[in-house]
């Protein structure tokens, strides 16, 4: 499958835009001083002007612009894509060009942002971990060589995989495999 281009993208994704409540007025507006003021060759003055009427409905105005985008070229199409990010990020994230995108496997044309998602459990979960790892670093570490006070401490880390998560559990039952005695 060849690479879609933005004019591509744009002329499936307008139905999408012109679609009631998607864009804003603030929104559009916005779109258009960008690309009029950053990129005044893509957006002379008087499309800007012609574009921003109040006059005119949002959807007319948008269909304008949109029009003259997909007559326009590729670069015209990119900046406007960028526009759309900038100042409609989650409009932007759920266009169906991006969709497809997605589900064809293909890499992103836009920016690349990776999003990584954090884990919901919060710092102090974060915390209470570190510490448990610390405290059994520390315990594994200061516990004397001595014969009678090593099988004490194994008998205890042995039974504490009940209690604790899997992961941890592994290195404790690795623990206790590495003596000759066991329990």
């Amino acid at each position: 499958m060849t690479e879609q281009t933005y004019c591509d993208r744009l002329v499936q994704d307008t139905p999408f835009l012109m679609g009631h409540g998607r864009l804003s007025e603030q929104q559009v507006d916005r779109i258009i001083l960008q690309l009029n003021r950053y990129y005044p060759q893509i957006l002379s003055n008087k499309d800007a002007e012609k574009f921003r009427n109040p006059k005119a409905s949002l959807r007319l105005r948008l269909c304008d612009l949109l029009g003259h985008l997909q007559r326009s070229s590729e670069r015209d199409c990119q900046e406007f894509y960028r526009a759309l990010y900038m100042h409609a990020q989650p409009l932007h994230r759920r266009l169906p060009s991006r969709q497809s995108l997605r589900n064809s496997d293909c890499t992103e044309l836009d920016s690349g942002i990776a999003i990584h998602e954090l884990s919901d459990r919060g710092p102090m979960a974060f915390l209470a971990c570190l510490g448990l790892a610390a405290g059994l670093a520390l315990l594994l570490y200061c516990c004397p060589p001595d014969p009678k006070v090593l099988p004490r401490a194994r008998r205890v880390l042995g039974f504490s995989p009940l209690i604790l998560d899997r992961h941890v559990s592994r290195f404790l039952l690795a623990f206790l495999t590495d003596s000759p005695g066991g329990l």
